[in-house]
């Protein structure tokens, strides 16, 4: 039992041996830097550790390895030289790149809601563009139809004028005739009446003019 036991146990370390040197682990860069107050580490300590990415201020710089430098609290003091870089550190730079690169999809993000809104614009801009096309051929077929009623009406309009003045050219000719069938009229009425007054005035001429030219009976008794 006691074997089957260690058994057990060696094999259970094994497994845990086998999980931890399947993990992938990483050193944190944090570093404490204390602040002294000379150049060396038997001054005493003026701040226990300024944590590594925080900004100082450089004063001066010693052939000795320290560098005095200036907190953004304003406490002066020594450090190491070889803890202070030109730059942020590593984690500080990964942190804005890492808000930059966020910065950058949130703007990709932007820049693609807003070419899909161009999009959308455009293809209801083509879509408009599209009625009016449709609709100035409309107007242009009806302004051809118009043209063609306009044109109709002026012959229309003219031949009426046609028709009307032949009109008034048939009545003044009517109105022409009617007088001269009046004055003719007129004069058949004076015609006749002279022929009737001659006729009058011939009968009464060959009734006096008749019986003086036949012979009296005397003088057929004295023959």
């Amino acid at each position: 039992m006691t074997l089957i036991r260690l058994l057990a146990l060696m094999l259970l370390t094994i497994v845990t041996c086998t999980s931890v040197q399947a993990q992938t682990v990483y050193i944190d860069d944090t570093l404490f830097v204390p602040l002294r107050g000379g150049q060396g580490t038997e001054y005493r300590i003026l701040h226990n550790g300024l944590r590594s990415g925080t900004p100082v201020e450089l004063l001066e710089r010693s052939e000795s390895g320290y560098s005095r430098i200036r907190t953004p609290q304003g406490l002066e003091g020594w450090v190491v030289s070889r803890f202070l870089s030109e730059q942020p550190i590593a984690r500080d730079r990964l942190a804005a790149a890492t808000r930059e690169l966020e910065t950058a999809k949130n703007q990709l993000s932007e820049v693609r809601e807003q070419l899909q809104t161009v999009q959308a614009e455009r293809d209801q801009l083509a879509t408009s563009e599209d009625n009016l096309e449709n609709r100035s051929q409309s107007l242009a077929s009806e302004l051809e139809e118009i043209k063609t009623v306009s044109a109709n009406a002026l012959t229309l309009d003219r031949r009426n004028r046609e028709l009307q003045e032949a009109n008034q050219k048939i009545r003044n000719d009517l109105e022409v005739l009617t007088a001269e069938k009046e004055r003719l009229e007129a004069k058949s009425e004076s015609d006749f009446m002279l022929l009737s007054a001659g006729l009058i005035l011939l009968g009464m001429f060959l009734a006096v003019v008749i019986p003086l030219l036949k012979p009296s009976r005397k003088n057929d008794n004295w023959a």
